[in-house]
């Protein structure tokens, strides 16, 4: 039971890594390279579905590494999992506190309505959002290497 909770924890957060890696280098560069005012469209839309999903999928991946880590403290690489919950915990905060913001005033701009200051907006959410992308994958290793 305790390997399958390994697996489908590992998966998941790995999973959502590749959800957020992806969002960094792909499609945030593939947006910013569209002509007028598409790829601003497709960050509002992006905020919108994402800032949905990821509060479910980053609360999910933190209570399965907590149950892991509960489950599993007589084992090997308990530690392992403390470390990468705590880390899925600071990216938590860190969103909270500072992506989120700009997520909530991003999905409501149009194009007449943007603000002075929105292309400084989008730098600063994308320089948040690779702190947290290196936190989640420093996670997802620990976890990898708690399995071994």
């Amino acid at each position: 039971m305790l390997n399958a909770l390994e697996v489908f924890t590992t998966v998941v957060v790995g999973v959502m890594v590749g959800v957020e890696f992806s969002v960094a280098f792909f499609v945030n560069p593939i947006l910013a390279g569209l002509p007028g005012d598409n790829g601003l469209r497709g960050r509002t839309h992006g905020a919108r579905l994402l800032g949905a999903v990821m509060p479910f999928w980053y609360i999910g991946s933190l209570v399965l590494a907590a149950v892991w880590a509960v489950a599993g403290w007589d084992h090997h690489g308990a530690g392992l999992v403390v470390t990468a919950a705590a880390l899925l915990i600071l990216s938590m905060v860190l969103s909270i506190l500072l992506l989120v913001p700009i997520n909530n005033r991003v999905k409501t701009w149009t194009a007449d309505g943007l603000p002075a200051d929105w292309k400084q907006q989008m730098n600063r959410w994308d320089r948040f959002h690779y702190v947290r992308v290196a936190m989640i994958i420093a996670a997802f290793t620990l976890l990898v290497a708690a399995r071994a």
